[in-house]
């Protein structure tokens, strides 16, 4: 089957944050609970759709024969709920930004790096996992990754043995975190999120990841700013529809516990506000 890689089916569900190999067993058990009740529904004939923004694994690097071990059992999931005819797309985190064959040839999921722009369950959507694009404190950040995705860095690191590698990623990572979200409680992306909401011709939905800070916020034009939360503090995710962008807890049930909705309504012009 081909999909329209700029058009997401409803239900869309969006879920972020995750970072499996660093997180508790239980939430690997939740969320496996969870990608297996998609494809549930997809078999059924709800396929829908599904969006990862950023960050599943707390490490994720692709070598030829070799994948971190941690990943195994979700991988397996998401390939099932692709199989099931469930559109998967990727937005690569900080964390899980070198991915590539295996994620897209092997697991079947879109794999996309950078911002996406198109239909989200009919709502005109933005997402981005959130790194780098606050313009004074990710500077050194936005360096660093500068090298850490250059193409000549990822060959070399290709060469180390895959245990190392592993090890030593997983290291640095844990070792840089200092609190479970963002320092500034998510001001800086929100405020990023109401800019794309506000600009002429922007988005109705913007979705960010990245500061662990669960956010559903309507803009002033009447557009909307989502983000799921991370996994590390509760299993939460956005479910959305043409007609709404819910908040959920996945609880085991089908569909898990609302926790907030906002329906939507029609931008008005940055002119007439």
């Amino acid at each position: 089957m081909r999909y329209n890689p700029r058009v997401l089916d409803a239900p869309c569900y969006v879920l972020a944050d995750t970072h499996i190999g660093y997180a508790p067993a239980d939430v690997d058990r939740a969320l496996i609970g969870f990608l297996d009740a998609r494809r549930d529904e997809a078999r059924a004939g709800r396929s829908g759709s599904l969006i990862i923004d950023g960050d599943l694994f707390e490490f994720w690097f692709e070598w030829r024969t070799v994948i971190p071990r941690p990943a195994f059992r979700v991988l397996a999931a998401l390939a099932a709920l692709c199989e099931a005819g469930t559109e998967v797309l990727w937005i690569a985190g900080n964390h899980d930004c070198w991915g590539g064959d295996i994620l897209r040839n092997d697991v079947g999921v879109t794999y996309h790096v950078g911002p996406w722009t198109g239909t989200v369950a009919g709502w005109k959507t933005r997402i981005e996992h959130g790194d780098g694009l606050r313009a004074r404190e990710d500077r050194r950040y936005r360096a660093l990754r500068a090298v850490l995705r250059n193409p000549i860095a990822i060959r070399a690191f290709r060469w180390l043995p895959p245990d190392v590698a592993s090890r030593l990623a997983s290291g640095s990572s844990q070792a840089s975190r200092t609190n479970m979200r963002a320092r500034d409680g998510g001001a800086g992306l929100r405020q990023i999120a109401l800019d794309y909401l506000g600009a002429a011709d922007g988005p109705e939905l913007v979705i960010l990841g990245h500061s662990h800070v669960m956010t559903l916020e309507r803009a002033t034009g009447g557009g909307v700013y989502a983000n799921p939360g991370t996994w590390l503090e509760a299993p939460t995710y956005l479910r959305i529809t043409p007609e709404l962008v819910e908040l959920r807890q996945w609880d085991g049930s089908a569909e898990g516990a609302r926790l907030d909705a906002l329906d939507r309504r029609a931008q008005e012009s940055p002119s007439r506000l």
